[in-house]
């Protein structure tokens, strides 16, 4: 069900104003340093709207949805910047290429997927596997 309602709002984005509903274009877009003044609100009620699905799916359900997350900070420091440079470098974050791009039979974005996806694949191999985390 989550995934048919995360395709259908990049359907519904895409629609209403021609976005790709990926993450870090519509945070880079409300940030002060965006050209586009009249898409703030309509991009920052779409990150609003990621942020409130786990409270409003505890209203709903009595009970947060189970997440698992290290508590190791340096690991998961050096994740994030990984990943922030990543979507720099690859023009898009994952949801962009992996939900809107692909999708849209973008090139770039099968690339991108494939690369990223083998590359998660590859760390938790090694990580399990190999160093035995």
């Amino acid at each position: 069900m989550g995934g048919a309602l995360i395709g259908l709002s990049a359907v519904i984005l895409m629609a209403a104003n021609g976005r790709i509903a990926g993450i870090s274009g519509l945070i880079s877009r409300i940030l002060p340093s965006s050209t586009s003044r009249i898409e703030v609100p309509q991009n920052f009620m779409f990150i609003v709207g990621l942020v409130l699905a786990a409270p409003v799916w505890f209203l709903v359900s009595g009970h947060f949805p189970a997440q698992f997350v290290s508590s190791n900070f340096p690991t998961m420091a050096i994740a994030g910047l990984l990943v922030g440079f990543g979507a720099v470098v690859g023009n898009g974050c994952t949801s962009g290429h992996g939900v809107c791009g692909i999708s849209r039979l973008s090139g770039r974005s099968f690339i991108a997927t494939l690369t990223f996806m083998g590359t998660g694949f590859l760390t938790v191999f090694i990580m399990r596997h190999m160093v035995g985390g």
